[in-house]
């Protein structure tokens, strides 16, 4: 069974920055790609950034510039360096693993928190 563990969340001022970080276990043969998807109180979850196994990269517009996904050593370990953090980044950011053939895994889920 597949598991993936996050970390990294917390309080931040607005202008700071955060890390976070995603592992997955099993197989890292079969993943596609890994993303970062959030969900703020009332809203839809939105994609904010992902990375496939070539290291294409895309990000939601209201992120661009701001922050960087990027993989430790393996497809399987990925990170999301946040910087310039603004109140509406507020959410609770989960941590997907998408296979080759369709399935996808998905964390728990880590509070992020930007606010003065």
């Amino acid at each position: 069974q597949v598991q993936i563990v996050e970390s990294g969340g917390g309080l931040v001022q607005p202008g700071g920055s955060l890390r976070l970080s995603c592992a997955a276990s099993g197989s890292p043969f079969r993943i596609y790609a890994m993303g970062w998807y959030r969900q703020a109180p009332g809203q839809e979850r939105e994609l904010v950034a992902l990375i496939t196994r070539d290291e294409r990269r895309n990000y939601a517009d209201s992120v661009m510039g701001r922050f960087t996904i990027g993989r430790d050593n393996t497809i399987s370990a990925v990170y999301l360096q946040m910087n310039s953090l603004k109140p509406e980044d507020t959410a609770v950011y989960v941590c997907q693993r998408r296979d080759f053939g369709g399935n996808e895994y998905w964390g728990q889920g880590t509070q992020v928190t930007v606010s003065s």
